[in-house]
């Protein structure tokens, strides 16, 4: 099956439970079922990776990654190419929710997907070069990108290296939240508004509203009596 999209009920906080409902549909019977999910939002042990890698898998779809063991085997395979062992999965995005092209059935082509991995150490030196200027260069060209380091994710994940995407995400520092009070409040005297008002005489703004009208319709009524006894035939 493949999702087509999820929605939320209310909102959530951190360690609140939130409540998804997703909505797949079977690619060979084309048919729909959907689920109600209660997640719990906690967050990750060790704060946030800030050295974050985005792999895009042509030969898989976005089904086939998110079982754990499959992940757990794109991890053992970043690991080789990244030289590092703290890796972790961030998020997991099919092609065609980035813009790609629906496959055509044949050859039993994949629509592909967008893996991304975090990790606290840097990158390796593989990694920089195959996403430094000179390697885009050379994928402009349509040629080969630069990797200097033995491709581990073969033969199981075909890794289009000129879309790798590499970024550097620092934590942002937390704002506090409103502090809620007992709901009472306090006793120290009667309220003292914290601007003064001056006071206003509204009596003109009355009169306006209230004469102009007035005058209007007797006009009118006046205007209207005329035409229709002071100017009938004979009169």
């Amino acid at each position: 099956p493949r999702v087509l999209g999820w929605h939320r009920k209310g909102w959530h906080l951190q360690g609140c439970p939130l409540s998804s409902q997703v909505l797949a549909y079977n690619r060979h019977t084309f048919a729909t079922v959907s689920q109600r999910l209660i997640v719990t939002v906690i967050p990750a042990p060790g704060g946030d990776p800030p050295f974050q890698g985005e792999f895009l898998v042509g030969n898989r779809n976005v089904e086939e990654l998110l079982p754990a063991v499959a992940r757990e085997m794109f991890l053992q395979a970043s690991a080789g190419v990244w030289e590092r062992g703290d890796l972790q999965v961030i998020n997991v995005t099919s092609a065609l929710d980035r813009g790609g092209r629906v496959p055509l059935p044949i050859e039993g082509r994949k629509e592909g997907v967008y893996v991304k991995v975090g990790s606290h150490s840097p990158f390796s030196p593989c990694l920089s070069s195959a996403a430094s200027p000179q390697s885009r260069f050379r994928c402009s060209l349509g040629q080969q990108p630069l990797a200097s380091c033995y491709d581990t994710f073969a033969p199981h994940f075909s890794i289009r290296w000129c879309n790798l995407t590499l970024s550097q995400v620092w934590p942002s520092p937390t704002t506090l939240g409103p502090v809620w009070g007992s709901g009472v409040l306090e006793d120290d005297g009667d309220f003292q508004p914290p601007t003064e008002v001056p006071p206003q005489d509204f009596l003109p703004g009355f009169l306006v509203t209230l004469l102009v009208p007035l005058v209007v319709a007797a006009l009118l009524c006046l205007l209207l009596g005329h035409l229709m006894c002071c100017r009938r035939e004979g009169v």
